[in-house]
């Protein structure tokens, strides 16, 4: 919270509470001033959230929003909560059974709250609820609803926690992102050394594959697909909560703050984390943008908003291309970032926890497998990986073969080869693209019988599409803006080349009839 630039501005704590005093008087306190009360909060409330709004469209960016409303709401709640301590219920000398700790959880607790996010809060007691606790927080959490807010709140002795965070992943990833907002620090640091010991401690592999589960579940509801042309910005394949996967993921195996703390742990790259944190700020700069423009917690990224965003964030017409299709080419480009930061991830998971593969690619290799030669390749435990880290510069023909190969032995692609191919592509060049040879392995991937789909889908992830097939590449992650597309037009192409070869194999006799008799009559 300590990078919000002139935070008084936002909200002036102290000035507001002087504000309550003065409607108060000398009563300790008196209901029929609640009115009142509750009108010098809502006041204070939405004039902080007018003054983050200010900034955001006079140049800032989403992190920003997200810091803002996160300190406006802390400066609520310890505002409330002095109030219900120190006036509506005073007491003298506390007992232990009467401390309470009030704690940020959720999107709330990693100082991440969108403009029309709930504000979710977990107040931790001793023992067993007391009528004073009660009280208390009763008292804030009304406080809150009549100003306005949606708040999502439990009330929990520490054991109480400890317990239904081993029964509850929704309710241990809370935990993870658990920030002390007020009243008892020594309770809440109890919860989170609890909760280190006693939950985390020697469950790493179980969080990361249930989580991971959790994340292909959800992908599924979505649509499976990070290339529909009005994603989800927050719940959508490549959106913000797959980000949010990676740093549960992070915190939870490696007890990191911060995503740059993992590159001395060499789980990320410099350069991984420079993408986490861009794509991070593009994607949450949409959100906020889509919140505002709607004026409600809407997520999708529909037809109705994409020219507003667009505009917004500076994407003007050219030739050949509009402001709002080079915005969704933008935001495309970021979500397969965040696939790609997801496959880094779970590779090096897999090779630092030692379990079974985490992360899987539709039909690739599920069980356990030693290292194994391939002709001019290794099959690393299912995965295809390159000898050396020079392979692709002494012979370019591998950075089509390897896909093919890929493809004809059931492997993925290592995330370190993809690495490689990244930073090789210049290599696919005119010579190349003229290579009877390397026209060849493109069309042996391209009419296989085993899986063109996939196999095409991965050469165009890593880029490779593109700039073997130029004209493909002027396509690729572009979104025609009309209501009759799903997907953008790789994607769309791609699932063509899918059909058919399903068409070709037999699997849709039974839906496409006659499509299924002449395919087999042609060459």
């Amino acid at each position: 919270m300590n990078q919000i630039s002139q935070q008084r501005k936002i909200i002036d704590r102290l000035a507001v509470a002087e504000q309550l005093d003065a409607v108060l008087g000398e009563e300790a306190y008196e209901s029929i001033r609640r009115p009142e009360l509750v009108a010098v909060l809502k006041t204070a409330l939405q004039d902080g959230k007018d003054e983050v709004q200010r900034r955001f469209e006079t140049g800032g960016v989403g992190a920003d929003v997200l810091r803002g409303n996160s300190f406006l709401i802390d400066q609520m709640v310890r505002i409330i909560y002095d109030l219900a301590t120190t006036r509506a219920y005073r007491v003298a000398n506390r007992t232990t059974s009467e401390q309470l700790s009030i704690v940020a959880i959720g999107g709330y607790g990693r100082g991440e709250l969108a403009p029309y996010s709930d504000v979710d809060l977990m107040f931790v007691i001793p023992y067993k609820e007391t009528p004073y606790c009660e009280q208390v927080i009763e008292f804030i959490l009304y406080m809150l609803w009549d100003m306005g807010l949606k708040v999502g709140h439990s009330t929990r002795s520490v054991d109480d926690a400890i317990r239904l965070s081993k029964q509850d992943l929704t309710i241990r990833t809370a935990i993870l992102d658990a920030r002390w907002l007020w009243g008892d620090q020594a309770l809440f640091a109890e919860l989170i050394k609890r909760y280190q010991d006693d939950v985390v401690s020697g469950t790493g592999p179980k969080f990361v594959e249930a989580k991971l589960q959790e994340r292909d579940d959800r992908h599924e509801r979505m649509g499976d697909s990070r290339y529909v042309v009005e994603p989800n910005v927050k719940e959508g394949k490549g959106g913000l909560r797959d980000l949010q996967t990676l740093y549960w993921l992070s915190r939870y195996l490696y007890n990191v703050d911060e995503v740059d703390e993992l590159v001395p742990l060499k789980v990320f790259t410099e350069q991984d984390v420079s993408r986490y944190r861009k794509a991070c700020d593009f994607l949450w700069t949409v959100r906020c943008h889509i919140h505002y423009l709607t004026n409600r917690a809407e997520e999708r990224v529909s037809f109705d908003v994409q020219k507003a965003i667009g505009g917004r964030m500076e994407y003007t017409d050219r030739p050949g291309s509009s402001g709002v299709e080079r915005f969704m080419k933008h935001y495309f480009l970021i979500a397969k970032d965040v696939g790609d930061l997801t496959r880094v991830l779970c590779a090096v998971l897999e090779d630092q926890q030692k379990k079974r593969a985490f992360f899987k690619l539709p039909g690739s290799f599920t069980g356990l497998r030693r290292r194994a030669k391939l002709d001019g390749f290794i099959d690393d435990r299912g995965r295809i990986m390159v000898e050396n880290e020079n392979a692709f510069k002494e012979d370019p023909l591998k950075l089509i073969r390897i896909f093919l190969d890929a493809q004809n032995n059931d492997l993925d692609v290592h995330p370190d080869a993809l690495r490689l191919i990244t930073r090789d592509l210049r290599l696919i060049n005119k010579k190349l693209r003229d290579d009877p040879e390397a026209n060849r392995l493109f069309l042996d991937i391209m009419t296989s019988k085993k899986d063109p789909e996939t196999a095409l889908r991965r050469l165009n992830e890593a880029d490779v599409f593109g700039k073997f097939v130029p004209d493909f590449g002027r396509v690729v992650a572009q979104m025609q803006y009309d209501m009759y597309h799903t997907y953008t037009v790789d994607e769309h192409t791609i699932r063509a080349i899918g059909i058919l070869s399903r068409i070709e194999d037999g699997s849709y006799a039974e839906d496409m009839p006659n499509a299924s008799k002449a395919i087999s009559e042609i060459q």
